[in-house]
């Protein structure tokens, strides 16, 4: 009984070992992930704060323009945006050698855009009703590439629910592209050695 104890917990010991160093190897914080990102949108003026959540997830909110169309028209122009994105593909960027830097990388999540008539470019929306807000309520999938030099282009297309104020309700597709330069540090590129 005492031998096999002892086999089972030298078992078990090993196992554990081999697991923390393989979780430790691979990370358990922001590995690839940029901790704060902050992005100055040349394409439309406007500005984006992404934060690094953990491993994969960030929060991000930006106030830059976007086209929206559902049941009720189309808008074109500034809108309030939050995004929770979650990159799924920077273990395959890595193994072909591509940047990740700047969370350069594709992401999905769950988003909201905010969209208020007087920031709106053009739209078919008002028929003559000058105050009227919607809001879009909905998952994305987003492209966002970030180069050496810290200029960044950011695309999501998106399709949802409009929750409108001063219009109808309705479902439709949503389009967000941004060029621009990230102003913060970005994480350095040459491995590091404990």
């Amino acid at each position: 009984m005492k031998k096999n104890t002892l086999i089972l917990l030298f078992l078990s010991v090993t196992t554990a070992n081999a697991q923390i160093r393989d979780f430790s190897e691979k990370g358990n914080g922001l590995v690839n992930l940029e901790r704060h990102q902050f992005t100055i949108n040349l394409l439309g003026p406007g500005i984006r704060y992404e934060l690094g959540l953990f491993k994969n997830v960030s929060a991000s909110t930006s106030f830059t323009p976007a086209f929206a169309r559902y049941q009720e028209g189309y808008a074109l122009g500034y809108a309030w945006h939050t995004r929770i994105r979650y990159y799924h593909n920077f273990q395959e960027r890595l193994d072909i050698n591509k940047n990740v830097v700047g969370n350069s990388a594709n992401y999905i999540g769950p988003a909201r855009s905010i969209f208020w008539e007087p920031v709106q470019f053009t739209d078919n929306i008002s028929d003559g009703n000058s105050n009227y807000a919607f809001a879009f309520y909905g998952g994305v999938y987003g492209i966002q590439r970030t180069n050496r030099k810290g200029f960044n282009i950011n695309a999501e297309v998106g399709y949802g629910y409009f929750d409108g104020d001063g219009i109808d309700n309705g479902h439709g597709f949503m389009v967000n592209l941004n060029f621009g330069w990230v102003a913060t540090i970005r994480k350095s590129t040459k491995p590091t050695f404990d």
